[in-house]
């Protein structure tokens, strides 16, 4: 593109996106717009970390690290796509890195990930807490015991893209700009995904459907 398109481009996604608005306000350090964004997108953030690397513990730490890494690349901010695809792609970034160091050496720990010591502590102090309650967090964000499991049994990348088709209701294209992948590669990722819970899941719903029959004779 050139840089009139590029223009146009912002121009455009500032005006239809109201969390584009948002970032480039914490881009020109707007009080409030950091705090406001992180409430947006915290609790949503958190939901999808903790189904990718099921602790949620590792997935709050994570989420503030992608925070922490917006704050710091807020300067050089020029809007692309939309805000939350770009927010998405930093966090499935995160989180494979993630995962793979875990699987590398699974006590690896979560303090400071991925982010400059002496830069994390005051940027996190603007990044509002959760409140302790880890029962209310997880029924929050947890699915069923069943559907986790399910979940489970998939690949990284089809596990990302269904969580982001389903909590965030992104489109092949979008999920495709977080995952660098082709909205046809998102779309077989995506059948392929949900045959295969289709399978895990078919003994379960076929199980409710009968005790529902049951419950009403």
């Amino acid at each position: 593109m050139s840089h009139g398109e590029l223009d146009v481009l912002e121009r455009q996604l500032e005006a239809r996106d109201p969390d584009v608005r948002l970032m480039l306000q914490v881009r020109d350090d707007t009080p409030g717009a950091f705090e406001a964004l992180v409430q947006r997108y915290q609790d949503r953030l958190v939901g999808i970390l903790y189904h990718l690397v099921g602790s949620l513990e590792e997935a709050e730490d994570l989420s503030q690290d992608v925070f922490l890494r917006i704050y710091k690349a807020r300067k050089g901010y020029r809007p692309r796509a939309k805000f939350s695809t770009w927010l998405f792609t930093i966090a499935n970034n995160l989180a494979l890195n993630h995962l793979r160091a875990k699987g590398r050496n699974p006590a690896v720990p979560m303090s400071g990930v991925g982010s400059d010591s002496q830069t994390a502590m005051p940027i996190a102090q603007q990044i509002p807490s959760r409140e302790p309650t880890a029962s209310s967090q997880m029924r929050q964000i947890e699915l069923s015991e069943i559907v986790r499991e399910a979940l489970n049994i998939l690949g990284e990348d089809q596990r990302m893209a269904v969580l982001l088709n389903k909590f965030e209701d992104m489109s092949y294209a979008e999920i495709g700009e977080v995952m660098s992948r082709s909205p046809a590669a998102i779309k077989s990722l995506l059948a392929r995904a949900r045959n295969e819970l289709r399978e895990r899941l078919g003994p379960y719903l076929a199980a409710g459907e009968r005790g529902t029959e049951r419950g009403s004779v």
